[in-house]
């Protein structure tokens, strides 16, 4: 199994015991924040559960259906993660709005104290691995699920002083203006997930650096006289190259094929961190500007 996926399975169940932990409390204490928090939880897991999903049928080998593999459910799991942390933030924040109205006390303070400060503990060695897991693999997936619950461990640390707070001073008030943060905060943080996916989906050029780096390789190469027709695209851990380079026309055929496996090899070696599709094609002539 890839580490990618144990480290969804390993999501997954943290987040089922927080989900336990600071639902009971949160109905039992009656504080919006540790139920806004367990509401992030509980969707949490569901879409750990989902990232699973979607690495293991990206793994997938291409087939006559996808001839190009499955990988763009990487992308899209990023999407939907980013949407239900948007919805979940406006549900903490119409809960919030009607604590504000309603300013009920909360019960249970120092029980509710202690279930934040466990979560935080059990939250912060998740974040540490899936932080671990993302740089090792590049993944979009678990950066995106290591974003998530490094989100979940500021705001149960928001929660925790916002209710030593309440605890020390009996001001009631702060739980909900905090679930109310919380929530703008939460929306903040799942836009870059839903922009980053969305591009990748509609297969958005790679950043002008890493062209610039594709171009240094092309224009470093003495055998080759230019180059046109520079096309790249980012699929979760795949990245594919076009380019069109230009020969002498002299060049024998033998030779511009050994120059392409330089070059793709070289691309390759540029992005040690993904999986480069390089696509030579080999022009006799500049052909960029012929009438086809």
């Amino acid at each position: 199994m890839r580490i990618e996926k144990k480290a969804t399975l390993v999501s997954s169940c943290v987040a089922l015991v927080l989900v336990a932990f600071k639902l009971t409390v949160g109905i039992i204490s009656g504080s919006v924040a540790v139920l806004a928090s367990a509401v992030d939880s509980l969707l949490d897991m569901v879409v750990s559960a989902f990232n699973y999903f979607a690495l293991h049928n990206s793994d997938k080998e291409p087939d006559e259906h996808f001839n190009f593999g499955r990988r763009k459910l990487e992308p899209l799991a990023a999407v939907i993660e980013g949407t239900i942390i948007s919805l979940s933030a406006l549900f903490i924040l119409y809960e919030a709005i009607s604590k504000m109205v309603q300013n009920d006390p909360i019960k249970h303070l120092s029980l509710s104290i202690w279930v934040m400060v466990g979560s935080m503990v059990i939250t912060a060695g998740l974040v540490v691995f899936l932080n671990i897991v993302a740089k090792k693999t590049g993944n979009m997936v678990i950066k995106a699920d290591a974003l998530h619950y490094k989100t979940d461990l500021l705001s149960n640390g928001a929660v925790l002083i916002s209710l030593i707070i309440i605890h020390l001073t009996e001001y009631t008030l702060i739980d909900p203006i905090l679930g109310i943060g919380i929530s703008i905060y939460m929306i903040y943080s799942a836009l870059p997930l839903i922009k980053d996916g969305i591009m990748m989906l509609l297969d958005a050029a790679l950043d002008p650096q890493s062209v610039a780096k594709i171009t240094t390789i092309l224009d470093n190469e003495i055998d080759v006289n230019s180059h046109h027709d520079l096309l790249t695209r980012h699929s979760a851990s795949d990245i594919y190259i076009s380019v069109h380079i230009v020969f002498s026309i002299s060049t024998s055929l033998y030779d511009a094929h050994l120059v392409g496996d330089k070059i793709e090899l070289a691309l390759k070696n540029c992005f040690p961190d993904n999986n480069v599709h390089p696509l030579i094609h080999l022009d006799p002539y500049d052909d960029s500007e012929a009438e086809h």
